[in-house]
């Protein structure tokens, strides 16, 4: 499932420079996160990064777009194709992982 960034968001911009696929960006009023380019950090860290430096905690779980740990891991692979330390992390099974913990 994508993050997804509540009404709770104070526009603080913490969690900007925190996505490594650059998922995040400031909307009219608060800041959102592109599903399509989320991917619950998963292959880069074993949290949520947005979800660690939100100084309200509203950078949470989108309910409505449930996702694995493949698909996650799919994405990422599409998003960053010449990452070859990403690719090889997959490639040997020891990417980090919220799925992980």
């Amino acid at each position: 499932m994508a993050t997804h960034i509540t009404s709770d968001c104070i526009n603080c911009g913490a969690c900007e420079p925190e996505c490594p696929n650059e998922a995040i960006s400031e909307g009219d009023e608060i800041y959102v996160i592109d599903p399509e380019l989320c991917t619950e950090c998963v292959g880069f860290y074993d949290h949520e990064a947005c979800q660690a430096v939100c100084p309200v905690e509203c950078c949470i779980p989108d309910p409505n777009r449930r996702e694995d740990e493949k698909a996650l891991l799919d994405r990422a692979l599409k998003l960053h194709p010449d990452d070859a330390e990403l690719k090889q992390r997959i490639a040997a099974d020891s990417f980090p992982s919220r799925f992980r913990k």
